[in-house]
């Protein structure tokens, strides 16, 4: 059985030799300890002992997000007109008006055309095009509204979804990423207190940004179809540990639609939905089920694993649940328990992709990561 079938059997619910899975870590100059400490003969057999199962690809607007370290990628970007590198500050400058920090171990945004920070802007000018310049001689309000997203059907910015549309090495399930997706990709322009402040102030001026970014997103949606792509990612954050970051009512009238809208064109084309968010946001599932979710990545421990199995099971295929915020701090029996909880809680049955709840850390002591490890590989084909 294939990789990408073995991943499109947890939607359909149709049998599997083994589970799938999707375990990654943070740096990956890290396989080497890694793979002597599985006792492998070399660091390139620890791919295959992690059996991998999917591989996100990018629209070149998506790119910076990933791979913004990447001094040769963020060139060729540059050549084709889709980033400016700042070197001295360490920041990428994306079409959209987003500053991407390139160093340090993680995804963090540093600067966003729409918050209005003066010294930021002095700084960033060289790097952005007039069209947002043009924003800053604007009040707040009218900067806002004549914001445009850029254009997704730009030269190029198809290209590495023609290159992976028909699998990764093969045989891995390639989904085009949706990470940065409503949610986030709104906050990251006009920095995350002022979203939070203007989401409750001025409702309506975050409706309409929020509509341009997703109108962005669904004019995606039918070339990523017509290239065979089966699964679409969309991904926002949209809660912390302990509760979500908006009332029911703030969700319903001023996110819930725009997915719904992006939702209802993915579903035009048959596509299976994965969205990616973290923290407790499990009382948001039943509107998103209801609008065509398919696919929750990556569930939280902080959500209750029996209780989401339980309620919410047949509906969606669950990613995640292995702890990675204790991870660093158990012991390895302890990180084993928590492994095969996980697993069999929420394996049972199918409709699940064995992962972390998110990718590993620097910070997890090398024992126990091979416990982790160990376990996972152990019970992928003894739960299903």
């Amino acid at each position: 059985m294939l990789k990408k079938d073995r991943v499109i059997n947890q939607f359909t619910r149709d049998p599997v030799d083994y589970l799938p899975s999707q375990i990654t870590f943070s740096d990956r100059t890290r396989y080497k300890e890694i793979s002597e400490a599985l006792e492998l003969d070399d660091v390139s057999q620890l791919d295959d002992y992690l059996e991998n199962h999917i591989e996100f690809t990018f629209v070149l607007d998506d790119v910076p997000l990933f791979f913004r370290s990447n001094a040769s990628v963020m060139a060729e970007l540059e050549k084709k007109g889709y980033v400016r590198v700042n070197k001295e500050e360490n920041t990428v400058y994306d079409r959209w008006g987003m500053g991407i920090l390139t160093s340090g171990e993680g995804y963090f945004t540093n600067y966003g055309c729409l918050a209005g920070i003066e010294a930021k802007n002095n700084i960033a000018r060289p790097f952005l095009p007039e069209s947002i310049t043009r924003l800053w001689d604007m009040s707040f309000e009218q900067a806002v509204e004549a914001y445009e997203a850029p254009d997704p059907m730009s030269e190029d910015n198809l290209e590495w979804l023609e290159r992976d549309k028909n699998g990764v090495k093969g045989d891995l399930c390639a989904i085009p990423s949706g990470y940065v997706g409503v949610f986030e990709r709104a906050y990251s322009l006009l920095g995350f207190q002022t979203f939070m402040t203007e989401i409750a102030a001025n409702p309506k001026m975050i409706y309409g940004l929020l509509e341009k970014i997703t109108d962005y997103r669904m004019k995606l949606v039918k070339p990523k179809a017509d290239m065979g792509y089966k699964i679409i990612h969309q991904g926002d954050d949209l809660a912390t540990q302990c509760g979500g970051f908006f009332s029911d009512k703030m969700f319903k009238e001023i996110l819930f639609p725009h997915y719904k809208r992006l939702f209802e064109e993915c579903k035009k084309y048959d596509l299976y939905i994965m969205m990616h968010s973290c923290g407790h946001m499990v009382h948001y599932l039943p509107d998103l089920i209801s609008i065509g979710l398919d696919a929750w990545e990556p569930v939280q421990p902080c959500n209750d694993l029996k209780f989401v199995k339980r309620e919410y099971g047949k509906d969606l295929v669950f990613m995640g649940g292995i702890d990675t915020q204790t991870l660093p701090f158990k012991t390895p029996e302890q990180v084993t328990e928590m492994t095969r909880e996980a697993i069999e809680v929420l394996g049972k049955g199918g409709g699940y992709i064995i992962a972390p709840s998110q990718e590993l850390m620097n910070d997890v002591p090398l024992e126990n990561v091979v416990a982790m490890l160990k376990t996972a590989v152990y019970l992928r084909d003894k739960v299903i």
